[in-house]
């Protein structure tokens, strides 16, 4: 915790909590976490159902057939929460309530650039972070790349005939590929990635309350998002 910068600071309760993602936002967060641990839970033995431990996933999950239906059920709660979310967005933006906060800004290179600085013993502190860090940032805009990409590809492998029918045969070829190589890549930055960031680093271990509860403490919000609990003393 830094020291104290100004008198209201010293009025703060550090164990107060403030309120960081609503219901909608965590009902969004949980939809889509479910869907995409089904969708490697099920992808992976359909890639690979020849291998080892996908012959054992694929006779929990019932067989093949079973296992290719679950992976389509959980693809429509992916899709299902992506939508959601861009519903969420829309009301928020009629009602002027939509901030910009996840939107990349010129500070975010400089965080990036002083965090990197920090883990290297060049700067004593960390950046004091908005209310969005340019890894949270990342990991938001990576998640709409990816469902467009995973959505796209997958309704070609879906229904196979309808793209060989509209499509020539090297453009399906291609959705093949960027299908099984984009889930490897998000199964990889959502595993070792995101959870070290947000439930496996030594502040928060063994996991993170934020993304059931919706709050954080301010001594939490001073610590990881300092620029914005300067913010808050400022109103």
């Amino acid at each position: 915790m830094s020291d104290v910068r100004n008198p209201a600071e010293a009025e703060v309760d550090p164990t107060a909590e403030v309120q960081r993602f609503d219901l909608h936002q965590r009902l969004q967060h949980g939809l889509m976490a479910m869907s995409f641990t089904l969708l490697v839970l099920t992808g992976w033995p359909l890639t690979t159902h020849g291998v080892g431990a996908s012959r054992g996933l694929v006779s929990l999950f019932g067989g093949l057939e079973a296992t290719s239906l679950l992976h389509r059920i959980a693809a429509v709660g992916m899709i299902v929460s992506a939508l959601y979310h861009l519903m969420y967005l829309l009301s928020k933006a009629v009602r002027g309530g939509l901030r910009f906060s996840m939107l990349p800004t010129p500070k975010d290179m400089v965080d990036a650039a002083g965090n990197l600085m920090y883990f290297v013993g060049l700067k004593k502190e960390r950046p004091r972070f908005p209310r969005f860090t340019y890894f949270e940032k990342f990991d938001y805009w990576a998640v709409f790349w990816g469902v467009m990409i995973m959505a796209g590809s997958g309704f070609l492998r879906w229904f196979p005939d309808l793209a060989t029918a509209y499509l020539p045969a090297w453009a399906y070829e291609i959705a093949l590929h960027a299908h099984a190589d984009e889930a490897l890549l998000a199964a990889l930055a959502i595993f070792l990635w995101h959870f070290y960031n947000v439930h496996l680093r030594p502040a928060v271990f063994p996991m993170s309350r934020v993304f059931i509860t919706g709050k954080m403490t301010m001594a939490e919000l001073e610590e990881e998002h300092g620029a914005e609990y300067d913010e808050m003393l400022r109103k």
